[in-house]
């Protein structure tokens, strides 16, 4: 039964960027527990708390990422040789400073919001409006948990642009 109501050549495309995007999510996974594990420094509760949050955070999104596909009746990629193939995140020494990790978390965000833009798209040309409201859901929360890193990253001096005509 195709209670989708969606033909399967328009959901292919949005299955194999929702398993990208799962392969992102896993990477992105892993060097969050790599930073809860390995950071050092006075910025340790703040950052060992503030990826923990982000970490437990991404492992729900793999499990609805993946229940996505499912719900499209495609299996989701599942082996995290894989992940490491298609995902254009990329492992991480763990031996970086605070703010290099900061860094590279904002900067795997940046991937992980361009992916998420490209589902959308494909989402888009299917009329798959489950995918379209999961992922425009994610696409707010991390510009928010981004725009917190990229505070915490900034001088007490430094101010955001003014949309205050004086």
């Amino acid at each position: 039964m195709n209670y989708l109501n969606i033909q399967d050549e328009k959901l292919l495309p949005v299955v194999v960027e929702l398993n990208t995007l799962l392969a992102d999510y896993h990477i992105y996974y892993q060097k969050l527990r790599n930073f809860h594990w390995n950071i050092l420094g006075e910025n340790f509760f703040d950052l060992h708390n503030k990826f923990e949050e982000l970490y437990t955070d991404a492992r729900t999104k793999i499990d609805e990422i993946a229940e996505r596909v499912l719900t499209l009746r495609y299996h989701p990629m599942s082996k995290f040789s894989d992940y490491l193939d298609i995902s254009a995140l990329k492992e991480v020494s763990p031996l970086l400073s605070d703010r290099e990790m900061v860094s590279e978390i904002l900067n795997d965000h940046k991937l992980l919001l361009n992916q998420m833009k490209i589902v959308i798209n494909k989402a888009e040309n299917a009329t798959d409006e489950g995918t379209i409201d999961l992922i425009g859901a994610y696409i707010r929360e991390l510009e928010k948990a981004s725009w917190m890193l990229d505070s915490w990253s900034k001088k007490a001096s430094e101010h955001l642009n003014s949309a205050i005509i004086e």
